[in-house]
């Protein structure tokens, strides 16, 4: 099968198309032929050497794919051979057949090819662990969305408003991106690059401040959001993008009983990415399903021009999701 490869950590250049055998199934997998396999900043992170597979994992770059299950181990009953699925893979998306833990195979939603299929797990996965489990955001409560036309960031807005009712503010980078923030459901968005946001957060909120924070950048950011929550409020973490150490009012956090979380999701066992597998198909899918609830993809791109996809990420270019066609003629045909 063709696969991309990283030759050494570095940029873009460092991927090459190369050949290797199929992976080999362990208990509990399935092979799947790979259509389509969504691009993710982790990826472009892992490239450059700074966030390694967890062990076990395969070290070829992708963490989400859409396709068509080839064959399962001995010990799977769902689902069989021919399915077409989309699913959250540890790594080795990036590759025209992938294994990957069954508990984390879904239906594709109704209407959906493979290319906005791929476009889905890794998004709404994180969404799902950071906003409802972790962040706990409860019916009616407020959520502030920074970075609100990422992949992950879209999926929050719409995940909180149509299943929690929540009134969500998103900060982006730019007038469009505001646009489409609100296009997806935000009550503001608030172009980062012009305006003080936690000023306009508190104008906007009237002085109360948000429930709960979902964000990525930390450093500098994480004191400024923890000064923006109302009380028992939450501040959830995904990544560290502005710096890994912060300087936060801690007498704040015991006073107003607030909560600094964060989570990776990679490296948790397939039981608990099989309980949000379970949670998606059941609250999120059929939302997808009758267009309450949407995926955006920015651009397609073929395997071999891999590089270019990661460089729209890295430019900060893209609105929503990158996707890497993989096997062409599977896309053409459709999950059928």
């Amino acid at each position: 099968m063709k696969r991309i490869e990283v030759l050494q950590a570095g940029g873009p250049e460092q991927m090459v198309l190369a050949e290797a055998p199929e992976p080999a199934l362990r208990p509990g997998e399935v092979l799947v032929r790979v259509a389509a396999a969504g691009v993710n900043r982790p990826d472009v992170q892992q490239r450059r050497g700074l966030y390694p597979p967890p062990p076990e994992a395969s070290p070829i770059l992708g963490l989400d794919v859409a396709g068509v299950v080839a064959r399962t181990a001995d010990d799977v009953t769902w689902p069989p051979p021919g399915t077409p699925v989309c699913a959250l893979v540890n790594g080795g998306g990036y590759a025209e057949s992938c294994a990957v833990p069954a508990v984390q195979c879904m239906p594709i939603p109704n209407g959906f090819g493979f290319v906005e299929a791929a476009s889905l797990p890794e998004v709404f996965f994180t969404a799902w662990n950071n906003v409802i489990m972790l962040g706990r955001l409860a019916e009616g409560e407020s959520l502030l969305v920074q970075g609100g036309t990422s992949g992950v960031g879209l999926a929050a807005i719409q995940i909180a408003t149509q299943l929690r009712g929540s009134t969500v503010y998103a900060t982006a980078g730019s007038a469009e991106k505001c646009r489409v923030c609100l296009d997806y459901g935000a009550a503001a968005a608030i172009d980062y690059r012009t305006e003080d946001f936690c000023a306009r957060l508190r104008e906007l909120t009237q002085g109360r401040g948000v429930d709960v924070v979902l964000d990525g950048q930390a450093g500098p950011y994480t004191d400024k959001e923890l000064g923006l929550l109302a009380p028992d409020g939450r501040v959830v973490l995904i990544a560290s993008h502005l710096g890994a150490m912060a300087e936060v009012n801690v007498r704040d956090i015991v006073r107003r009983r607030l909560t600094l979380t964060g989570s990776t999701l990679r490296p948790r066992p397939p039981a608990y990415k099989g309980r949000i597998a379970r949670a998606l198909v059941e609250e999120v899918w059929p939302l997808l399903a009758d267009g309450r609830i949407r995926t955006r993809i920015h651009a397609t791109v073929p395997l071999a021009e891999v590089a270019a996809a990661h460089g729209m990420l890295e430019a900060g270019e893209q609105i929503g999701k990158v996707v890497l066609i993989v096997d062409p003629a599977l896309v053409t045909a459709g999950p059928g």
